[in-house]
C-alpha cells in the first residue's frame, strides 16, 4: 500500500514536472476546480475547517496562475487574466468568511470557462 501511494507521488510530480505549459495550465484549472466543488461539498455538510483547507488550496492554484503570467508575451490577454484572476481570488476570500456557496460556483463557472478555452487551443 505504501509503495503503491508513492508510485502515484512519484507519477504526479513526473507528470507535472515534464507537462507542457498548455497540459499544466488545464491541470492547475483541474485542481482548483476539484477543490472548489470539494469546498461545497464540505460547506453542505457543515464542515468549517474542511472547507477553509479546500478554499485556501483553491486560492493558492489561482494565485499560481496570477504569477505565472506573461504581461510581455501576453499584453492585453495577460492583463485581463490577470483582474479575472484577481477577482476570483477575492471572491473566494469572500465566499471563505461568509461560507458562501453562490460565490465558489461563480468561481467554479469562471475556471471552467478558461479551462474549456485552454484545451480548445
Amino acid at each position: 500500500m505504501m509503495n503503491q501511494a508513492y508510485g502515484r507521488s512519484v507519477y504526479q510530480k513526473t507528470q507535472v514536472t515534464a507537462a507542457p505549459q498548455k497540459k499544466l495550465i488545464v491541470m492547475l484549472y483541474d485542481g482548483a476546480i476539484k477543490n472548489l466543488k470539494l469546498s461545497i461539498m464540505a460547506m453542505d455538510e457543515k464542515e468549517i475547517e474542511k472547507t477553509n483547507t479546500l478554499l485556501i488550496k483553491a486560492q493558492n492554484i489561482i494565485s499560481e496562475l496570477m504569477i505565472t503570467l506573461d504581461f510581455e508575451k501576453g499584453g492585453e490577454i495577460a492583463k485581463s487574466l490577470y483582474s479575472l484572476y484577481e477577482y476570483m481570488y477575492n471572491s473566494l476570500i469572500r465566499a471563505n468568511i461568509d461560507k458562501d456557496r453562490v460565490k465558489v460556483e461563480e468561481v467554479i463557472k469562471y475556471l471552467e470557462e478558461l479551462r474549456d478555452t485552454w484545451n480548445q487551443i
